[in-house]
């Protein structure tokens, strides 16, 4: 596990339930396990289940020779492509996430930069803090406002998905992009299903949620930047490298477009990055996932997905190993 955060994940009334639950020292935390520690040794090469998070080393063959008796992973946090190798479905291990109880921050974090952005609050913020006096609103903010804004969500991702359903309460017209997803998929999310291209066209706000793949990368490019109509925000939750940071960058410093941005590519903006002062943009450090007390989600739902193993029950949310060919 990444340091500090397997310590704040399982917090006292975590370890108190894995104790009930496992043979297990939540104390014993592993951060190598190609060079192990001998305490760690002894504990891998006994362990029926492992339990993972966020900085996890990577489980390949070699060391996965050292866990003989090793038949599951839970992994207490989203993503596992950064430590389940080909090694782990050739062995035959099981593998569940925690992904849903991530999702769940970064669609709530979503909706309230759909909403903020569609009700123009940063730009009037801004503006009521420069001014500091009364000011015809109304006038200035004629656009603003969310009623039949349309938003296009690229991606129906676990997370994709989240957005569009609470999205549902509001009088938004919901477009999707997602090549995996049918016709009759989208008539049932609710949401119409277009082209990329029809999608920046069209809509207002464009937030991303496609995983990080070969394929997906600068999918927002320059030319589909210039698609966005004037005055459009981009949000990206998902990852940096999926837009063309080196095209958006112009049409953010033009004021053409806004943007609210969690990640980047780099994941951290040079410190001479416009990103960091422009006012059209919000940055935030990546924070859209479970962060504080969510982290206690992710831990409960992991610590599920144990009790249901123990019971001989398969898991409640697995991960498929075809699957990621086209997931986060």
């Amino acid at each position: 596990m990444g340091p500090g955060i397997a310590e704040r994940l399982f917090a006292d009334r975590h370890r108190d339930r894995l104790t009930t639950l496992a043979r297990a020292d939540p104390h014993l935390i592993a951060h190598d396990l190609a060079a192990p520690t001998p305490p760690v040794a002894a504990a891998f090469a006994a362990a029926e289940v492992l339990l993972t998070c966020w900085g996890a080393p990577p489980l390949t063959a070699e060391v996965l020779a050292r866990a003989p008796r090793l038949r599951a992973v839970v992994h207490a946090a989203g993503s596992v492509k950064h430590h389940i190798t080909d090694a782990c479905w050739d062995r035959g291990i099981t593998v569940a996430s925690a992904a849903a109880a991530n999702a769940l921050p970064v669609a709530e974090y979503t909706l309230a930069a759909i909403l903020f952005a569609g009700k123009h609050v940063l730009r009037s913020a801004q503006r009521y803090e420069r001014l500091r006096t009364d000011h015809d609103w109304s006038r200035e903010f004629d656009s603003a406002g969310n009623y039949r804004r349309t938003v296009g969500i690229v991606g129906a991702s676990r997370i994709g998905r989240r957005v569009i359903e609470l999205l549902r309460p509001f009088d938004v017209a919901v477009l999707l992009y997602d090549p995996y997803v049918t016709e009759a998929e989208a008539a049932e999310l609710g949401v119409v299903r277009t082209g990329l291209d029809e999608l920046c066209n069209i809509s207002g706000i464009v937030t991303v949620h496609a995983p990080q793949l070969a394929s997906t990368r600068h999918m927002i490019d320059a030319r589909r930047l210039a698609l966005l109509p004037d005055g459009a925000t981009l949000i990206n939750t998902s990852r940096g490298s999926l837009i063309d940071e080196n095209a958006l960058l112009p049409e953010l410093i033009s004021g053409r477009l806004h943007a609210v941005l969690d990640v980047t590519d780099p994941e951290v903006p040079a410190a001479d990055s416009p990103l960091y002062t422009l006012p059209n943009v919000l940055l935030t450090p990546h924070i859209a996932g479970s962060l504080g007390n969510e982290l206690h989600r992710m831990a409960d739902q992991a610590l599920d997905e144990l009790e249901r193993y123990t019971q001989g029950l398969p898991f409640a949310d697995p991960v498929r190993p075809d699957a990621l060919n086209h997931s986060a």
